[in-house]
């Protein structure tokens, strides 16, 4: 049902370039790019997420409470995903580990924009 998702940015090659790098270990790759966005998937048909510069000409803003969750196909591949992206600049928000009760396993990162991404396997 989602197409894509998009987050804001101030300063899109910074995205481009955080994004290329740690998308590059789920074997996703740029699906388009304008002069205000630039989206990343592993294919035309699947769901995409893109960085996008406002079009209303303000400055992109962090959303309290949301955030893009991306499906990992095991622990190993959360953990090596959560560490490319602090490696790239990201924060931390919660390393990786199980969550609740039953199989959830789970990361949570910021990107230089502030986004808050979430890498898990379940």
């Amino acid at each position: 049902m989602i197409g894509y998702v998009t987050l804001g940015t101030n300063d899109l090659a910074r995205a481009q370039t955080f994004y290329d790098a740690l998308f590059a270990t789920l074997g996703a790759t740029r699906q388009w790019e304008s002069e205000r966005s630039t989206g990343w998937g592993t294919s035309p048909q699947a769901p995409a997420l893109a960085v996008i510069k406002p079009f209303d000409g303000q400055p992109a803003t962090v959303g309290n409470g949301v955030m893009v969750a991306l499906v990992m196909p095991s622990r190993e591949a959360v953990d090596a995903f959560y560490a490319k992206a602090i490696e790239l600049g990201a924060t931390d928000e919660g390393k990786p580990g199980p969550r609740g009760t039953g199989g959830y396993y789970g990361s949570y990162f910021r990107d230089p924009d502030g986004n808050k991404i979430a890498a898990y396997h379940d």
